[in-house]
C-alpha cells in the first residue's frame, strides 16, 4: 500500500534542506518513508537517519526503501536526538526533517483509531508499546482534566460541554470505540455548531491523540537539542499542521535567531549571540493543487532555519 503518495510540502522542504550528496541527515518522523526516499535519491556516500517511534511505520518504511543501504532505522523519540546521535558515534549532522503530528501511514491503518472517519478502539498511540492511550485519557481522566485537554490541545470552545458529555455516557459503561467518541461529541456541540467548519470530532481527537503520545511535550528542546548538533551551514526543516505546533516551531526559532535579552535601544551585555538564520521568514504554505489532491494538506507550514 502507498502511503504517502504525495508527501506535504515535499518539494519545497527538500529543496530547502540545501542536501549534500555526501552528508549525514536525518528524518526524525519516517512515516511512511515518503521524504526519505527523496533525500536517499539525492545522497551518495551520505547517510540518512531514520527514526520513528512506530515500529510498524518502520517495518513498512524498510520495505519502501530496501534498495538503499545508506539508512540506519532508529525505534525511538526524535527529542532523544543527542542520545541517538551519541549512541551511532555521530557529532554533527547536515540537515534535520520533521514532519509533525499524525503520519498518513497511521491514519490509513484504521484500526489504530486516530481517524474520527472510522470505526476503530480508542488507541492512538504512535509506540504502541507504551501502555498508555486514548482510551485511558477518555475512560479514566476527570471532567475537569478532559476539559483541560480538549481545551488546551484542542482549542475546542465547546470543551465544556464535550468533557461532560463523556463522563456522563461513561457511566452506563467504558467508552471503547471511536465511533462512540464521534457520537458524543455530535451530541454535545449544537447542532448549529455542527454545521460550520471542520468535522465536529476533529478538535477532540486531535486534542486527545495530543495528550496520549505528549507531542508538544518539551518540543522547543527538542528543536534546541537539534540545532545544536547540526553542522555549520546545515539546516533544520520543520513541517506543522496546527497552530499549537508552529507557535512553538516559531518561537523556538525566533529566540535562537534573536537570543539577546538586553532591553531594547542598549548595547547588549549579556553576550548571546545568534545560533540560527531563519530561511522562512513567512511559512510555506501548500499549494493549491496539493490541497485539491491531499485535504490534509490545508492547514500545514513548512518553516526552515540555518546554523550560523
Amino acid at each position: 500500500m502507498e502511503y504517502v503518495h504525495k508527501s506535504v510540502l515535499l518539494k519545497e522542504t527538500i529543496e530547502h534542506l540545501n542536501i549534500n550528496p555526501e552528508g549525514i541527515y536525518v528524518d526524525g518522523t519516517l512515516g511512511g518513508g515518503g521524504h526519505s526516499e527523496e533525500i536517499l535519491k539525492r545522497l551518495t556516500t551520505g547517510k540518512l537517519i531514520a527514526i520513528d517511534r512506530d515500529e510498524e511505520a518502520i517495518l513498512a518504511a524498510k520495505e519502501r526503501l530496501k534498495d538503499y543501504k545508506n539508512v540506519i532505522y532508529i525505534k525511538d523519540n526524535f527529542k532523544n536526538i543527542k542520545e541517538i546521535l551519541r549512541n551511532l558515534g555521530i557529532e554533527k549532522v547536515d540537515g534535520i526533517l520533521l514532519d509533525l503530528g499524525v503520519s498518513s501511514y497511521q491514519l490509513e491503518e484504521v484500526e489504530r483509531g486516530f481517524s474520527y472517519m472510522k470505526d476503530a478502539p480508542l488507541d492512538m498511540r504512535m509506540d504502541k508499546t507504551s501502555p498508555f492511550s486514548a482510551y485511558d485519557v477518555v475512560n479514566r481522566y476527570s471532567e475537569k482534566e478532559l476539559e483541560r485537554v480538549i481545551r488546551e490541545y484542542g482549542e475546542e470552545k465547546w470543551a465544556s460541554r464535550i468533557a461532560k458529555f463523556i463522563v456522563e455516557e461513561r457511566k452506563k459503561g467504558d467508552i471503547k470505540t471511536t465511533s462512540q467518541l464521534v457520537e458524543i461529541i455530535k451530541k454535545a456541540i449544537p447542532a448549529s455548531a455542527r454545521r460550520m467548519g471542520p468535522h465536529p470530532a476533529k478538535r477532540t481527537f486531535q486534542a486527545i491523540r495530543i495528550e496520549v503520545n505528549e507531542e508538544l511535550k518539551d518540543l522547543d528542546r527538542a528543536l534546541e537539542d537539534m540545532v545544536e548538533v547540526l553542522r555549520g551551514k546545515g539546516r533544520i526543516a520543520v513541517i506543522t499542521f496546527h497552530s499549537l505546533e508552529d507557535r512553538i516551531v516559531k518561537n523556538t526559532f525566533k529566540k535562537l535567531e534573536n537570543p539577546c535579552t538586553c532591553p531594547p535601544g542598549l548595547p547588549c551585555t549579556c553576550g548571546k549571540q545568534p545560533v540560527i538564520k531563519i530561511i522562512t521568514k513567512k511559512p510555506i504554505l501548500p499549494s493549491k493543487e496539493e490541497v485539491e489532491e491531499n485535504p490534509r494538506s490545508r492547514s500545514a507550514k513548512l518553516r526552515v532555519a540555518e546554523k550560523l
